[in-house]
């Protein structure tokens, strides 16, 4: 009657109630009932670990299943280092172990990344005759590859016997783990079979490391294999279909969620508010926050940080105020997201309130993030002074986001003393950087001192520092296409070149005259234009022109900011072309419609 009672209990107070009748019943002492009371107690959701800890410490000889529950209790509720104490104890006391003795304990090894102790328990497993059993031995592998020990991994995987899913899983999140995505798909690649962790490590792995089509390829390859991705696999692959702008993929995701009723957690929601904002698609991202159960800080921030970054700084403030009188308390990424907001649509007062309400209103300390918008705001609205200053006074020491925010103002503005003091300081603070080098070298361009812009490219060079090619991407068709700057290895290039000088004709019926200050090189006006021809984003969207039909929306993604030349020219494609032309650039969107961009041209 109370084993079946136990097995039924929701809470700790009903567990009390239990336990005083074991007492009364003489049960205290079963080692069965005992052992049931404890399972209870070590769970994560509804147990008191503290009680757990008072039972078993009244057993004067407490029997194996019993150190194993405790084991298992401190492993599972963050307490790794209290499992490994207890163990200690139970050598002490002789205590006779079982296959379920080690996977928890390794556990906690895992989560203090205790190489040593891990070691010294390999070395117990091995003198307990367990060295075969697959659970103790995987739990091993595990730990081996979690902690980057990658070649005492691979030792223990090759001798292992009979190798599971879990062997393959283990030393394929190893590896993804350490960066070593090329190895991680060779032993995915040598797997007899995958199962959907299989897959999902991969992809995973993929999107950290930035490989953003190699995980949507993956995804594809996936869903050819008839394997169902989890939710896990899903944000993954939301994130790659946000970074690329992919907005094609990301909508059939979000159909499949639909499609097959699965439930869209925090996680989720948040994550598909985010490919919305980034793919350019705010309506969407708002009918998903809108049917989202739970709304929270999260998910809120990321319909804000929407705003902001499509230039939207009136309603980012909006809805940071619905949000509070919503009762969800704004975080430090919120913050930074609503000072963002306010730099890019020039809402200079607006930003410096919310900046001093940190403080005064929310008892938050600013980061250095929170500085850095304050930077941009006011050197984006050509207060230099004035930002060179709260740089000068913050309370943190300036990084180069912090020193790039005001070289950026300098280059906008025209400072150019300022522009070339902040940035010999920067190539100093940030020399791996090569656009440190690269807005230093243009500012000096810029004043037509050739010399010394020649002397800070050499310096480049000396170092070994490479600039960051211009790339662009544009999704067609569930494909992503990749153009860098001058490219010659693109398929249709002939077709893509020819187009643009049909595009460049009509440019210059327009009035169209190229902008070649922002190019550093001291060329020739006919070189200049020439190079600047070929930037990344004017080759992506003439292969859109090509192959979509009019009045469909071009949708590109630029890993660098937008140059002028680049910005002129894809309003007047807009109004030639009748399109709706949305570019994504390193920080923030544009959307071209009839000849004008929704940034106001502020940005």
């Amino acid at each position: 009657m109370t084993v079946s009672l136990l097995e039924t209990c929701s809470n700790m107070e009903e567990l009390k109630q239990i336990h005083a009748q074991m007492f009364k019943t003489g049960l205290v002492s079963n080692v069965l009932s005992a052992s049931k009371l404890l399972t209870f107690c070590v769970s994560p959701n509804s147990g008191n670990l503290a009680y757990a800890r008072m039972v078993f410490n009244r057993f004067s000889r407490p029997d194996t299943l019993m150190w194993n529950t405790m084991i298992r209790g401190y492993s599972n509720n963050n307490e790794p280092e209290e499992a490994l104490l207890l163990y200690h104890q139970m050598i002490c006391h002789a205590v006779p172990h079982n296959n379920y003795t080690f996977p928890f304990l390794l556990k906690a090894c895992s989560s203090l990344s205790a190489l040593e102790e891990t070691k010294q328990i390999h070395t117990r497993i091995i003198k307990m005759g367990f060295g075969s059993e697959v659970y103790a031995v995987n739990s091993l592998l595990h730990v081996y590859a979690t902690t980057g020990s990658l070649n005492s991994a691979n030792l223990l995987f090759e001798r292992i016997p009979h190798r599971d899913m879990v062997s393959w899983n283990s030393m394929i999140n190893g590896y993804a783990k350490c960066s070593e995505m090329g190895k991680a798909y060779e032993y995915f690649k040598n797997m007899p079979e995958k199962n959907v962790i299989s897959w999902t490590t991969m992809i995973s792995g993929y999107v950290r490391e930035g490989l953003d089509k190699e995980a949507l390829n993956l995804f594809h390859e996936m869903q050819m294999a008839g394997i169902k991705p989890d939710n896990v696999t899903l944000a993954s692959t939301l994130s790659a279909c946000a970074r690329l702008g992919a907005l094609e993929q990301g909508s059939w995701i979000h159909a499949y969620i639909d499609k097959n009723g699965l439930h869209i957690d925090p996680i989720l929601g948040c994550v598909l508010i985010d490919m919305y904002v980034k793919c350019g698609n705010m309506n969407k991202a708002l009918e998903v926050f809108r049917n989202l159960e739970k709304k929270d800080v999260s998910s809120w921030t990321a319909v804000i940080e929407g705003f902001a970054i499509h230039g939207q700084g009136k309603e980012a403030l909006d809805w940071f105020t619905e949000m509070q009188s919503e009762g969800i308390k704004p975080n430090s990424v919120t913050f930074t997201a609503i000072l963002t907001a306010c730099s890019y649509a020039g809402m200079v007062d607006e930003g410096k309130v919310l900046f001093e309400s940190m403080e005064a209103g929310y008892k938050m300390n600013p980061s250095i993030e929170h500085y850095g918008c304050m930077v941009d705001l006011l050197g984006r609205a050509g207060l230099l002074k004035e930002a060179k200053e709260l740089i000068e006074t913050m309370p943190l020491t300036p990084n180069a986001a912090i020193w790039g925010a005001l070289l950026n103002a300098c280059k906008i503005h025209k400072h150019i003393e300022l522009g070339i003091q902040i940035g010999k300081v920067l190539i100093e603070v940030d020399p791996a950087h090569g656009g440190r080098f690269i807005h230093l070298s243009s500012i000096h361009a810029t004043n037509g001192e050739w010399k010394q812009a020649a002397e800070v490219r050499r310096k480049m060079k000396d170092l070994g520092v490479s600039k960051l090619p211009g790339c662009s991407t544009i999704s067609l068709n569930g494909v992503v296409h990749e153009f860098l700057a001058s490219d010659g290895s693109r398929h249709h290039l002939e077709n893509i070149y020819h187009m643009w000088e049909l595009i460049a004709k009509r440019l210059r019926q327009e009035g169209y005259k190229p902008a070649t200050e922002d190019l550093l090189l001291d060329l020739e006006d006919e070189e200049k234009e020439t190079a600047i021809q070929k930037h990344s984003e004017k080759l992506a969207i003439t292969f859109g022109l090509i192959q979509t039909k009019p009045g469909v929306t071009i949708r590109i993604s630029k890993n660098l900011r937008v140059c002028k030349d680049c910005h002129e020219v894809t309003k007047l494609i807009s109004k030639i072309y009748d399109r709706d032309i949305v570019v994504r650039d390193r920080v923030r969107f544009h959307i071209f419609r009839g000849g004008k961009c929704s940034c106001g041209d502020y940005w």
